[in-house]
């Protein structure tokens, strides 16, 4: 069970990892707020976008995180 766990939180790191270096900084993008990007940001297509598909992977991996480093602290 411990190690079924530690192969969960290893897999959540690394995509935990790679989803955050792969965003881009929210300074990038303030040209193109500027110059009428503002319906990708506010837009109802948000999710479907790149960015939107990265801040998910983001929210989930940092939950399975979480949830198996408290697992892991639990079982020993």
């Amino acid at each position: 069970m411990e190690t079924v766990v530690r192969v969960f939180l290893i897999i959540a790191s690394l995509f935990l990892i790679a989803s955050i270096l792969l965003q881009s900084g929210k300074q990038a993008g303030m040209s193109g707020e500027i110059a009428g990007g503002a319906e990708t940001i506010w837009g109802k297509n948000k999710g479907r976008s790149y960015e939107g598909k990265l801040e998910k992977a983001t929210a989930v991996s940092a939950i399975v995180f979480l949830i198996a480093s408290l697992i892991l602290v639990a079982i020993q």
